[in-house]
């Protein structure tokens, strides 16, 4: 079994419009601009198991990610003034209390950071961020969303190259050799993780122009090839780097964990049958019922029909990413219309969507975040 039909549902019969695409990225970015209060955050939604009335900072589920998001959508907003409230707040009040989280990518300063430097924002502080940098090299859950890999992406956006190169160095080296991935200490749990959530893939991604193409690609087809469930010409992964057979009951289809994710971060480096029929499997499960967002919803999926589409050229890619366009459109409509309001993250909510939108307009595969600021 290689995805649960349970968790999908049937695609929406409804052609792709550029004009209807359009007018939805300017009524989510109308809607959040409305949304905004006047300290400069979004209130929470509890589809993220936040209360209406806290206020987050990170890339991932707080107001930098909003931020970064509206300011590549052309909003009306000041992104280097709310850059500089969100680094404010995260100091005095870190997303998870006193202790907060590590200075990470996605859910730390480091990410603050990088995107106060990308938009211009008086906060940016280089020195500040190469410390947060060196200070995260080593940390033990070498993954995306704390570890390096992700710092080492702030790093790279904000043009520090020592730093990025030697959690590099140390990253590459942490992996282990005899199965050719990484082991996770997270959560109070020792995994190993392949996809782009927390694992392998990820960390591959990070290490491009560190370790030479050739090595990135034989180390990823080994581990992919290895860990792949097949069946009737399709493909997925496991979240885990366990037999297919024991897994059952943990495979999804979704940015964070499976193909869709996988493709984002390594099509390239894997054949292209591998790749092909991991796609397929994409399209066959189908729009994820979870909702419509980056991470774990229809957007974050599209993303790998964008990528195969960059790769191959075929136009079936570019039309099946705008597809799912459509019914994630919906799908925000639909959660707006229950909850009353929209959802104000960029990995989970309405503005990931019209991040999406934007790039099957421009038929740009770029992963947000992830493959640049």
């Amino acid at each position: 079994m290689l995805w649960r039909q349970a968790e999908h549902e049937p695609l929406l019969e409804r052609a792709w419009d550029e004009n209807f695409a359009r007018a939805a990225i300017a009524s989510i970015v109308a809607d959040a601009e409305t949304a905004i209060d006047s300290d400069g955050f979004w209130p929470g939604h509890p589809l993220d198991d936040l209360a209406e009335s806290e206020r987050l900072c990170s890339l991932y589920l707080g107001s930098g990610g909003m931020v970064w998001g509206l300011w590549k959508l052309g909003s009306r907003l000041d992104a280097a003034a709310l850059a500089s409230q969100a680094i404010e707040r995260y100091r005095r009040e870190p997303d998870l209390g006193p202790e907060g989280h590590a200075p990470s990518l996605l859910l730390g300063e480091s990410g603050l950071l990088a995107l106060a430097d990308a938009v211009g924002s008086p906060a940016a502080d280089r020195e500040r961020l190469r410390r947060l940098v060196h200070e995260n090299r080593e940390h033990p859950t070498w993954e995306l969303l704390w570890g390096s890999p992700g710092t080492m992406l702030a790093a790279r956006a904000s043009g520090l190259d020592e730093e990025w190169r030697e959690s590099a160095r140390l990253l590459w080296a942490s992996c282990d050799a005899a199965t050719g991935v990484w082991t996770q200490d997270m959560y109070g749990q020792i995994t190993q993780y392949l996809g782009a959530g927390h694992g392998f893939v990820a960390n591959i991604n990070s290490l491009r122009g560190h370790v030479s193409e050739e090595d990135l690609r034989a180390r990823t087809t080994q581990v992919l090839q290895r860990t792949a469930g097949t069946e009737n010409g399709l493909i997925n992964w496991p979240p885990l780097d366990e037999p297919f057979a024991e897994a059952a009951e943990k495979i999804r289809v979704q940015w964070c964990h499976g193909a869709p994710g996988i493709l984002c971060m390594v099509g390239d480096l894997i054949p292209r049958e591998l790749a092909l029929a991991a796609g397929e499997l994409v399209w066959r499960a189908g729009p994820l019922r979870k909702g419509a967002g980056l991470c774990h919803g229809t957007a974050g999926n599209g993303y790998a029909f964008l990528k195969l589409h960059s790769l191959t050229g075929d136009p079936v890619w570019i039309e099946r990413a705008r597809r799912f366009a459509m019914h994630a459109v919906e799908q925000v409509t639909q959660m707006r219309a229950e909850h009353g309001r929209g959802r104000y993250t960029l990995w989970t909510g309405d503005l990931g969507v019209a991040v999406y939108l934007e790039a099957c307009i421009s038929a740009s595969a770029a992963f947000p975040i992830i493959d640049g600021f």
